[in-house]
């Protein structure tokens, strides 16, 4: 049950994010845009959402779909789904975190920025989401009634060799 109450939280943040980050007056003004992102021509609503987090309308776009697809992990009602979208987040947001510790790609190749206060936001969204995702899920499997039974694993046998004496 934690694992739905999780992704409903982290959809509801993201979905905040999302919006907020759509609204000029809510992102000051950046004072010099990474040439990639000239470039690419994806500079369309940069700023910084409260003045702490780089965003653009891109990555505004990512989180409304990241928001949208945790409450539908919560409103799913199975565990198993909330568990799929938790484990997703953790490797996206654990991807999205390293590549903004790198210079040469924390403008996601000038899509969106990366850098700044985004890179321990999106690395302790999967650090929560693999908690959620992939700690707690251990073991319980087989216990969910939402997971077909010919999926479930098989018992572990107590001894570790076979022994025919």
């Amino acid at each position: 049950m934690a694992v739905r109450y999780f992704s409903l939280v982290i959809g509801l943040v993201y979905l905040v994010l999302g919006f907020t980050g759509l609204i000029p007056s809510l992102a000051s003004p950046v004072d010099m845009v990474p040439e990639i992102m000239q470039e690419v021509g994806v500079t369309s609503g940069l700023g910084y959402l409260f003045g702490l987090f780089p965003i653009n309308a891109f990555e505004s776009t990512l989180y409304l779909v990241v928001g949208l697809a945790g409450l539908a992990g919560y409103a799913a009602g199975t565990e198993a789904f909330a568990r799929l979208c938790a484990d997703t987040f953790a490797v996206w947001f654990g991807f999205l975190g390293i590549l903004g510790l790198i210079p040469i790609a924390n403008t996601f190749f000038g899509l969106m920025p990366l850098y700044g206060n985004d890179v321990w936001l999106h690395l302790i969204s999967a650090i929560a989401a693999a908690y959620f995702g992939f700690y707690l899920d251990r073991g319980r499997r087989d216990k969910d009634p939402s997971v077909p039974d010919d999926i479930k694993p098989e018992p572990l046998s107590r001894t570790p060799f076979r022994s025919d004496s």
